[in-house]
């Protein structure tokens, strides 16, 4: 047998998805609304924040995406942030049906996106620029609206299965400050 070449991983598919799934991740419902005016979304966990100046996430959608083709031809989507009691929202947006928003409490946003109801927040924004990423696009979009804050807790994706956490108390520490998302004022 042959070693793997300098461009070529040493692991197959299946063992680089179990490594990945030691990593925590929020668990989003990226939206936008069809050329007919109806709702569409997935649920994804490759969602990030990008930039805070200007205002910049991004998401990570398949190539083979039916949502990804609404998103791409509107130039807008939303982001819901789900709370730890909606995993059955996520369910519902992992399945491959037509109407996925059908029986959901939902609004539309600013832009016009759907934003799901409960949620711990929303984000509205415009589609900047897209890069590619395997058989993954890389989605950046610039934040035009926010919704308000739950105090909720999250849903989380970890190890191929939701989870929810109780954080008892934070222990802030200099060190976050790197960390796009940590907000100094919090601690105050």
């Amino acid at each position: 047998m042959t070693a793997p070449g300098p461009d070529e991983p040493n692991f197959d598919a299946r063992t680089f998805r179990h490594v990945m799934g030691q990593f925590c991740t929020g668990v989003t419902i990226i939206g936008t609304t069809s050329a007919e005016g109806k709702p569409v979304g997935f649920a994804c966990q490759s969602f990030a924040a990008l930039s805070l100046d200007p205002p910049l996430v991004l998401f990570c959608p398949m190539k083979t995406s039916r949502t990804w083709k609404h998103i791409e031809t509107s130039g807008t989507f939303s982001v819901s942030v789900l709370g730890h009691a909606q995993e059955s929202v996520s369910a519902a947006f992992g399945r491959s049906v037509d109407d996925k928003y059908e029986g959901l409490d939902w609004s539309p946003s600013p832009l016009g996106n759907p934003t799901i109801n409960g949620s711990l927040t929303w984000m509205d924004c415009t589609l900047e620029n897209v890069l590619d990423g395997g058989d993954h696009h890389i989605a950046i979009g610039r934040v035009h609206s926010l919704g308000t804050v739950s105090e909720e807790k999250p849903l989380l994706f970890y190890r191929g299965a939701y989870l929810s956490t109780e954080h008892p108390r934070l222990h802030p520490a200099a060190s976050l400050e790197s960390f796009l998302t940590w907000d100094a004022g919090a601690w105050l």
